[in-house]
């Protein structure tokens, strides 16, 4: 087995000791990642790398997909979000046009904000009140 770079190694450790919450922002912040690509790989005419890196944003939001409880009115309005997302990255692909990217670019940032904003927000309400007496 070859070893890990200390990215690599941090990356990994990120993933493997991540609470769910977290798990599903490290997803919404890699569709980021994967979209910011494929647009730079449009803008330099690499069409390989584009489609790369466009599979593996809708990889992201089909994992998405698949994890939503479709007992919570909210996994319905998120499952339609996704979709159209999907959407905005299969027609770009087939059209080679980054504009739809650029789209679903700007609705996976809000998610990886209001995402990262819901946990600390949790986090808060969760955490231990200190009582004001000791020992």
């Amino acid at each position: 087995m070859a070893m890990l770079n200390p990215y690599q190694k941090y990356a990994q450790n990120q993933v493997t000791t991540a609470t769910p919450e977290e798990l599903t922002h490290l997803l919404y912040k890699g569709a980021v990642k994967f979209i910011s690509l494929a647009i730079g790989a449009l803008d330099q005419k690499n069409l390989t790398e584009a489609n790369t890196n466009i599979l593996k944003a809708q990889n992201i939001y089909y994992e998405l997909l698949a994890t939503l409880d479709a007992k919570y009115e909210i996994s319905k309005n998120l499952a339609s979000l996704y979709e159209y997302i999907i959407e905005l990255m299969v027609e770009a692909n087939i059209k080679k046009d980054k504009a739809p990217l650029e789209q679903a670019l700007g609705m996976s940032k809000e998610f990886v904000e209001v995402w990262g904003e819901a946990i600390q927000i949790y986090r808060r309400s969760n955490a231990p009140k200190a009582t004001g007496q000791l020992g």
